[in-house]
């Protein structure tokens, strides 16, 4: 003889018990379990429904009023997620021959938009870039891996770890081996070219001495740096990039790599580019990605409208 299936009361307390014991669900978790399926509790006692039975659609009619009560778009669906985890484990358990939760949709998550550096701000750091450094070497170090940065929107992982056989001879593209081993071209800027031609050559007396002196193997990377990686890694160039930031005038919170790479998409959207062609350069997969970019044109748009309307101009 099968046991009985349980009150909705009795769901939620075995089901949280559940998640406790076999699940190791932390205990923050378990009560925001608890109070998200409380509410649910409360809405479909109100309603006379019964976890046993209801519908795909009363879940549905939760969410909605959810929504409008002005829950943000996180909370609906960490709640939808808590009723998913709640009718799994009711199908496991027998309770119901179905899951009513399995094909709904959730609303997703809303893409922050990225934070943005003006061109004037960018133009701050490269001095600063250039200026920084006690020695020559450091300085021509720092204004190379800030113009090719900021040149080419690469990500950091993706310009410390370039290898200089690949920038030798002042090319005007460079191989950039991206995300899932994926390699594309990107253009270098006369400003980086030459910044890449400077660096080079001192780089390159630096490694021939270390060599001569102490029989040190020559680097194979562009930046090559004492430490066990071989090259200068992604958390010693944010340290430099927020000193720059400093030097700049600019508040260290609001400089970052990734910041950079997204002032490249945003200025060359400003400047006309076309989305695809940016699409290319990110080495995004999906254009979608890239589409985060087109909020910059909201208020070129909107500037157009008001100088160039008939209506604007009589207005």
């Amino acid at each position: 003889m099968s046991d009985p299936v349980p009150t909705d009361l009795n769901w939620l307390s075995i089901f949280l018990e559940a998640q406790a014991a076999e699940a190791g669900a932390a205990h923050n978790t378990v009560l925001s379990y608890g109070r998200d399926l409380n509410d649910f509790l409360a809405f479909t006692s109100a309603k006379s429904l019964s976890f046993g039975t209801l519908a795909q659609d009363d879940i549905e009619t939760y969410l909605i009023r959810c929504e409008a009560d002005g829950l943000a778009q996180s909370t609906r669906a960490r709640r939808l997620s808590a009723i998913r985890q709640l009718f799994r484990f009711a199908y496991e358990e027998g309770w119901r021959s179905d899951n009513p939760s399995l094909r709904i949709s959730g609303p997703g998550k809303v893409k922050a938009l990225p934070k943005i550096l003006s061109i004037e701000e960018v133009d701050r750091l490269l001095v600063a870039a250039r200026d920084h450094g006690r020695h020559p070497i450091d300085r021509a170090r720092n204004r190379c891996l800030m113009e090719m940065l900021y040149a080419t929107g690469m990500r950091v992982s993706e310009l410390v770890t370039l290898p200089v056989s690949g920038a030798r001879g002042n090319p005007a593209m460079l191989m950039v081996n991206g995300k899932g081993g994926k390699d594309r071209m990107v253009p270098l800027s006369e400003h980086a070219r030459q910044a890449l031609a400077d660096w080079i050559i001192l780089r390159d007396e630096a490694e021939d001495d270390a060599h001569r002196k102490a029989r040190k193997p020559l680097s194979r990377f562009l930046f090559p740096s004492s430490g066990k990686d071989g090259h200068l890694t992604r958390q010693a160039f944010h340290r430099l990039l927020k000193d720059f930031a400093v030097e700049a005038g600019i508040s260290p919170a609001k400089v970052t790599p990734h910041v950079l790479r997204h002032a490249f998409a945003t200025h060359l959207l400003q400047g006309g580019a076309d989305l695809r062609a940016i699409q290319m350069l990110l080495g995004h997969a999906d254009l979608s990605t890239t589409e985060i970019y087109t909020h910059v044109l909201d208020e070129r748009l909107k500037t157009l409208v008001m100088q160039h309307h008939p209506l604007a101009k009589r207005s």
